[in-house]
């Protein structure tokens, strides 16, 4: 009696083993057949959308107007990020709040920085740290698509029964990536050399300056964690004044009123500077909207910079 039920238990035992064996390489559906993908920003999103097409939920954290510097996880985040079958986050420290929590949820399940292919050779720097670097890579279209073939890959990797179409639907959207990253290029360069000068309010726009050949100054910092005093605003104030600026930008996920104290203190040394426009920066348009897309979002700013400094 005791061998049959040893052997009952062994051999339960083994079909547990299998089964968890063949769980590791199978991705994990929803009732709809779709993989669950919880992600932190809404450029990520987009991609996500983009590649995954039909047999993906992307579900995003963060949306229109949210700062990812500063941003903490909900309750009700930790659930998304438990129920999801894959994670996806920029990395870089941009969500600097959360780091823990997805080196946590690391050991659980597919957790992945988009940013992790590009060389560290092309990220920029960020202050004295040598192992720090400019979170805001996807103002570079060039490294969103980087972002884009590492989300490719990793869901194929997931999924593989679906790999062809994930590389498709990459293919496609890479196509249109490699369109606006030439819009951008073409688009700066009809402004005049010497009016080149993109003022924001914090300064997340280095790779697009790099990229697209623009100058770019920020009150404050590559993270709005960081303070500004008025040392910051005065020499910025100056700034524009020497060099007659005629237009800075706010953005939508950053307070207006430390930009708007700059355009002030021009006007009292006697230079008038206009807002140019509102740019988005760390965050997407509201979701619907063309500007609550990728290619919409970078198309918008880089209109809208055009549109005032050309």
């Amino acid at each position: 009696m005791f061998k049959k039920i040893k052997a009952t238990v062994l051999m339960f035992a083994a079909i547990g083993l299998v089964l968890a064996g063949c769980s590791g390489t199978k991705a994990n559906k929803d009732d709809d057949g779709k993989i669950k993908v919880t992600v932190t920003i809404g450029m990520i999103a987009d991609i996500v959308k983009n590649v995954g097409g039909e047999h993906v939920e992307a579900v995003g954290l963060m949306k229109s107007g949210v700062d990812p510097h500063l941003y903490k996880a909900s309750q009700g985040d930790i659930k998304k990020l438990d129920e999801a079958d894959m994670i996806f986050y920029n990395g870089l420290h941009l969500e600097g709040k959360m780091v823990d929590i997805f080196e946590k949820m690391e050991a659980e399940k597919p957790t992945i920085a988009v940013t992790k292919d590009i060389p560290e050779s092309e990220l920029r720097g960020w202050g004295d740290d040598a192992n720090a670097h400019d979170p805001h890579v996807w103002f570079n279209v060039r490294h969103w698509i980087s972002a884009t073939k590492t989300v490719r890959d990793e869901l194929a990797n997931f999924d593989p029964d679906n790999k062809q179409e994930y590389q498709q639907n990459a293919n496609e959207y890479i196509k249109k990536l490699e369109e606006l990253d030439e819009y951008a290029r073409e688009q700066i360069a009809t402004i005049p050399e010497e009016a080149r000068v993109l003022v924001t309010a914090h300064d997340a726009f280095g790779y697009f300056g790099d990229a697209y050949d623009i100058k770019v100054m920020g009150l404050q910092g590559i993270s709005t964690a960081s303070e500004y005093g008025s040392k910051d605003v005065s020499s910025l104030r100056d700034y524009l004044v020497e060099n007659k600026v005629k237009a800075v930008f706010v953005e939508s996920s950053v307070p207006k009123k430390a930009i708007e104290a700059v355009i002030e203190g021009a006007k009292e040394k006697g230079h008038d500077v206009k807002i140019g426009g509102e740019l988005f920066s760390d965050a997407m348009g509201e979701e619907g909207t063309v500007e609550g897309t990728y290619i919409g979002m970078v198309r918008h700013n880089v209109d809208t910079i055009v549109q005032s400094l050309k």
